[in-house]
């Protein structure tokens, strides 16, 4: 899919999901639980993968969604990282039960016939990677813009900018 069709596609969702305002973390998740008729539970993903693992992962339960995102990162890309797993749910991906994969030693002792799917992810080539990627940056991107307002720029920039826009506003005419 070319990148602006995937971007459009995206765009689409994010106008049918209602993130709260201001946002918070809570409300949308049990939004989105709500909206899914089934609880939605996040869990830092546990120490100890090593390199190979991947930063956040989805595990979808017959009865409930898990959510398992990387502890030791920054809150801004713990919060892109949620918003990856949480956009893998919202574009419907992981429906095909042919992908189950339990990930042995990376999520305990977990029954394999009571995991529907795992998706775990450490590389973002495939399509469905790609869009669930750009989902969680649109979703991250009006997060930041209705939870902190644009700062006022100083006096000096305010008049550079507005010198630039007449100029440019005047070269169009």
């Amino acid at each position: 899919m070319r990148l602006g069709q995937l971007r459009r596609r995206c765009e689409a969702r994010l106008r049918d999901l209602g993130i709260p305002e201001p946002y918070d973390p809570g409300t949308f998740v049990d939004q989105l639980a709500e909206r899914r008729g089934r609880p939605i539970r996040l869990l830092p993903l546990p120490a100890g993968f090593g390199h190979e693992a991947p930063c956040g992962i989805w595990l979808a339960t017959e009865h409930e969604d898990w959510v398992f995102v990387e502890p030791a990162t920054s809150p801004l890309h713990r919060d892109h990282i949620l918003f990856h797993e949480l956009a893998h749910m919202l574009l419907g991906h992981g429906d095909d039960e042919s992908q189950i994969d339990p990930m042995p030693g990376v999520l305990g002792n977990l029954d394999g016939d009571m995991v529907r799917r795992v998706l775990g992810r450490t590389s973002y080539t495939t399509e469905e990677e790609q869009e669930a990627e750009m989902l969680a940056s649109l979703i991250l991107a009006r997060v930041r813009r209705s939870h902190s307002p644009a700062p006022s720029p100083s006096p000096e920039i305010a008049a550079v900018l507005d010198r630039a826009a007449r100029t440019l506003g005047n070269g169009r005419g």
